[in-house]
């Protein structure tokens, strides 16, 4: 049976709690949600984007940052309550406006993606498309080639 390995986290900043697993999405570059993720399909739609087309639902986003409206905190909102949010963010640095919209989503239909911010060494070790579970403290492990 060939097993993969995996790299376990437990030093993340937890910002949301939660439970999360899905294919990472790896972000090259910060996304604005307000203007750059269409909340009813998931799709990223910023045009300039590296990463425009690509899909957030189900999958973990890997993300440098958020980058600029405070409005993307309803973005992420709208996107939990149609289903179509990522099923966990993962950022390089902190972000409290995409903590608020997961918490605020958190409250309003009790579910959200938990939000987390990894050390630069740790956030290089997930790789575009491999397997990563968040757990309710805050463990990360990521699929290793």
């Amino acid at each position: 049976m060939n097993q993969s390995k995996q790299h376990a986290v437990d030093a993340a900043q937890l910002l949301v709690p939660g439970t999360g697993q899905g294919r990472a999405l790896v972000l090259s570059e910060p996304l604005s949600l307000w203007g750059g993720l269409d909340p009813e399909t998931g799709e990223i739609i910023d045009r300039r984007h590296p990463s425009s087309g690509e899909n957030v639902a189900g999958r973990v986003l890997v993300l440098p940052a958020g980058r600029g409206s405070s409005s993307a905190s309803s973005i992420l909102l709208e996107a939990v309550r149609t289903g179509k949010a990522p099923a966990a963010i993962i950022t390089a640095e902190k972000d409290p406006i995409l903590a608020l919209g997961a918490a605020v989503a958190r409250e309003m239909y009790d579910t959200a993606p938990p939000v987390l911010v990894l050390g630069a060494a740790d956030y290089r070790r997930i790789a575009d498309g491999r397997l990563v579970t968040v757990s309710q403290e805050g463990m990360v492990l990521i699929e290793l080639p």
